[in-house]
């Protein structure tokens, strides 16, 4: 029995020793409250060198002792560069405190699994109550993780449009816009679009509002990358492609020496704390659904609608029905017969009896009358089925001729 455990346990006690032989501590990587933080996640990492395949890797990164990872970050592998990132913005409350993550990688070409454990450590940072909100279209996600394209769309700001924010500027928010509620592109070569928010301290400068009161009245269009504004060029020699029906700025836009000296104290640091954070109610506070009132009132009203409908529709079919009764019963005294005139052509005078259509006799006492002329010129024929009047042909009366062929 004793073998038999022993050999059960043998692939497990290999894996732990695997696990533990290519295990692999990261260094200290920082992060600050409220900036972006982005970690790029390759081959190197794990020691893996001379690899051919580049798509023979897969990564898996969880909080350490957890299945998954904490909410502000997020993980996303790029085909384009063949590599994981792992990105998010730092909240208040990890604050001076270290985040410990797990990252594991799979070769896939000979199944090989490697550990590496890499350490976050949150540092204390001023709130960036003054935030500009765009949208580039040229670009994905990935492409925001390259320090020099960051450092590029920062020097926009910070040289020429936003200078007071040139000690604190940074990233304090991206995503895909897809993710966001964008639409996926119709071609596939095309970008998806990515979300970014700037954020600082420093109060907004005159051209930043100049810029807001321009894209201001794009803000009911859906989308406008076809509309170009003052400082089109700008971006574009950056190569960003802006939307700006998203270009908003956001913030509270106070003076930067206010704001340390309130940061300072405790008590009024409080006020500048986020109140917008989402908290759960628990399974007893939900309310209860009663189906039976809803299913009831879901069929009364219709039932009655269709009960009043079928009434009405009865009543008249039932009425017309008594109508139609009525109005087909026979009354001698009331029936009413179309009588005609009968009159003689030879005498041109009305005969002063009046005979109904109905009676058959009408036709014939008319035919009788006119047989009384001298030349019988009507008659009827003997045949019973053939009951049209025809006259008869004019008599033949002999003459002379004379010698041109005249009838004298």
């Amino acid at each position: 029995m004793q073998t038999v455990n022993l050999f059960l346990y043998t692939p497990l006690v290999a894996l732990v020793l695997l696990l533990t032989c290519c295990r692999t501590t990261v260094g200290m990587e920082q992060a600050a409250v409220g900036e972006l933080f982005s970690y790029k996640i390759e081959p190197l990492l794990f020691n893996w060198t001379n690899q051919v395949i580049s798509e023979q890797f897969r990564y898996r990164v969880s909080l350490e002792g957890y299945p998954d990872l904490p909410s502000w970050l997020r993980y996303k592998y790029s085909h384009e560069y063949h590599a994981g990132f792992l990105y998010g913005t730092p909240t208040e409350r990890l604050a001076a405190k270290t985040v410990r993550l797990d990252i594991v990688a799979l070769n896939k070409q000979n199944y090989e699994t490697r550990l590496a454990k890499l350490s976050i450590y949150v540092t204390e940072k001023l709130p960036s109550l003054n935030v500009i909100q765009m949208k580039i279209d040229n670009l994905n996600w990935v492409h925001l993780m390259d320090p020099g394209r960051v450092e590029n769309l920062r020097n926009i700001f910070r040289k020429d449009l936003w200078p007071e924010s040139e000690n604190d500027l940074s990233i304090v928010f991206m995503e895909s816009a897809v993710n966001m509620g964008g639409r996926l592109p119709l071609r596939p070569q095309q970008r998806e679009g990515v979300v970014v928010h700037l954020g600082s301290s420093a109060r907004f400068s005159a051209r930043l509002k100049e810029l807001q009161e321009e894209v201001r009245p794009l803000y009911k269009l859906s989308t406008c990358t076809y509309k170009r504004t003052s400082v089109q060029k700008v971006f574009e020699n950056a190569g960003f492609k802006l939307d700006w029906c998203a270009f908003k700025t956001v913030g509270a836009d106070i003076s930067p020496e206010i704001l340390f000296h309130n940061y300072g104290h405790k008590n009024h640091h409080e006020n500048f704390k986020r109140t917008d954070r989402w908290l759960g109610i628990s399974r007893e506070d939900v309310p209860d659904r009663n189906y039976i009132d809803e299913f009831a009132f879901a069929f009364a009203i219709p039932g009655m609608i269709f009960a009043i409908l079928v009434g009405i529709l009865s009543a008249a079919l039932c009425f017309q029905y008594e109508k139609f009764e009525t109005s087909s019963t026979y009354h001698p005294t009331t029936s009413t017969v179309q009588m005609v005139q009968c009159t003689d052509n030879n005498t041109d005078q009305p005969v002063t009896t009046l005979k109904s259509l109905k009676d058959p006799n009408c036709l014939l006492d008319n035919i009788s009358m006119h047989s009384h002329s001298p030349n019988n010129s009507y008659y009827q024929t003997d045949s019973a089925s053939n009951t049209y009047l025809r006259p008869k042909p004019p008599p033949y009366k002999g003459g002379t001729l004379n010698r041109n062929g005249v009838d004298i």
